[in-house]
Order: structure tokens, then C-alpha cells, then sequence
């Protein structure tokens, strides 16, 4: 088997991207209550924007999703005032904005322009959704989902992501998926649902999770707290990818240089 952890611009992410790999700030979910917004239905079609101030809701309009002011995309439940997920890029400098590119990558650029979060797709053409069941999709032309914040359709876990008993992430292709079982082990299946690695950790209590830290280290711990794997990587701000090629990285946050696999590329 080769292990794929050649230095790559991400295009293992599925496909080329138009930028480089993101640079995302790890913030905690930004201000409970949304600003002033201008909502322009439920769809973010390709080569749209979301300036700050501006938003996307679900066509029952129970969900807002909001480009803060603050740089923080937002989904909210609204009449709560909760924020049920975020890009966690507060503090990317007022005039941060979101664009559903004609590429088909839903991409959050700073001020000065520089992506510090990205969705991974690549499908051209490609659409954003806020639909009534609080879920938000990219879907392709054709109507597939290529990419939600629900289901592990996302091939990445950024710094500060967590997988908790029951998560996943998925490979863009959906042949592969890495996955938080709650016997406590971290496996990777392919689509056949033959296990192809683990972090051998079963036993370890119910309510192990798994976590990207910001100090670039891949994590395992027990519902204690305890760590009971790791990537013994320590490159602050790196992420992790489930690829097309059933490997599992973790790349630096610029330059694409890969740290650690789990050497089942095919």
C-alpha cells in the first residue's frame, strides 16, 4: 500500500481547489444573538455572496444562517438565539464574507482575502441550502448532497473539531468514512464496511471522542478525559483528511506538507 503523504496543494481533498488549504482561526461559537440581517431566501446559489450583515434562511424561517460582523458564519435556530453550528472564524477582521464558488467550494475569505474556511467540495455548479430541518447542504447541479453539517459529508476536521460517539467524516467520494464509534474506537471503513484501521481503543469507556487539537495533535480520549491515542503530531493549526483514496492525513495548514497517515491509501 502507498501511504499518499506526499506534499500536495490538498488536491487529495477531492479534487483541486482554487485556493490554498484554508488557514482557519479557531474561535468559540461567536455571540448568542444575531445582528441586523437581510435574508434573501434559503438558497446560496453558485458564485452568490454573504457580506457581513447578510444571511440565509430555511423556507419556514425557523433557521437563519448569518454572516456576523464579527467573521463568523453562524446557523441559528431563531426565536432561541442559539447558534447550532459556526465556521469558528470570529476574529477574521471586519469585512470577513462567504461565497458559494462557481467551483463548487463554499469558501469564508477574511478582509484581506484569505480563506480561513472552507467546505472541501468540488462539484461545479454546486448549491448552498438552509433547509427546515436545521441541516445546511451543498448540493451538486444534479441534486446530490456533497457536503452538510449534520451527517460527516465533510472530508476535514479543522483545529478545535471534535468527534463525538455516533460522528463521522467522510472521504468526498463517500467510499470511505472515518468513524467515533461509541465502543470507544476510532475506525476507518471503506464503503464495503470493511474496517481498514483503528486506534485500537475499545473499551474505553462510553463517551470517548476523538478531537483536532490547535496544537495539531490527533486525539482519543475517554469519557474521563484521559488520552488513550494519539498522532503525536505537534504543528499548531493542522487539520485532518479523510481522502478519495481511503488514506487518512493530517497536513499543515499552508503548504500541504502531510504529518501523519494511516497508510491504507490505495
Amino acid at each position: 500500500m502507498r501511504t499518499s503523504m506526499k506534499t500536495v496543494a490538498v488536491v487529495a481533498l477531492g479534487g483541486a481547489l482554487t485556493l490554498t488549504p484554508a488557514t482557519v482561526a479557531v474561535a468559540a461559537t461567536a455571540s448568542t444573538s444575531a445582528t441586523t440581517v437581510s435574508a434573501a431566501g434559503e438558497l446560496l446559489r453558485a458564485g452568490e455572496t454573504l457580506k457581513a450583515g447578510q444571511s440565509r434562511r430555511s423556507p419556514d424561517g425557523r433557521y437563519l444562517l448569518v454572516m456576523q460582523e464579527d467573521g463568523n458564519l453562524v446557523l441559528y435556530r431563531r426565536g432561541t438565539g442559539k447558534g447550532l453550528w459556526s465556521t469558528r472564524t470570529t476574529g477574521s477582521r471586519k469585512g470577513a464574507f462567504a461565497t458559494m464558488q462557481t467551483d463548487g467550494n463554499f469558501v469564508v475569505y477574511d478582509a484581506a482575502g484569505k480563506a480561513v474556511w472552507h467546505s472541501g467540495t468540488t462539484r461545479p455548479g454546486s448549491f448552498l441550502a438552509v433547509q427546515n430541518d436545521g441541516n445546511l447542504v451543498v448540493y451538486s447541479k444534479a441534486g446530490d448532497a456533497v457536503w452538510d453539517r449534520m451527517s460527516g459529508l465533510d472530508n476535514l476536521l479543522r483545529p478545535g473539531d471534535t468527534l463525538r460517539p455516533g460522528q463521522l467524516r467522510r472521504s468526498t467520494d463517500r467510499r470511505y468514512r472515518l468513524e467515533m464509534q461509541r465502543d470507544g474506537n476510532l475506525v476507518l471503513y471503506s464503503s464495503a464496511d470493511k474496517a481498514l484501521w483503528s486506534t485500537r481503543t475499545t473499551g474505553s469507556r462510553k463517551g470517548a471522542f476523538a478531537t483536532m487539537q490547535t496544537d495539531g495533535n490527533f486525539v482519543v480520549y475517554d469519557a474521563a478525559g484521559k488520552a488513550v491515542w494519539h498522532s503525536r503530531t505537534t504543528t499548531p493549526g493542522a487539520f485532518l483528511a479523510v481522502q478519495n483514496d481511503g488514506n487518512v492525513v493530517i497536513y499543515v495548514r499552508s503548504g500541504g506538507k502531510a504529518l501523519w497517515s494511516t497508510r491504507t491509501g490505495r
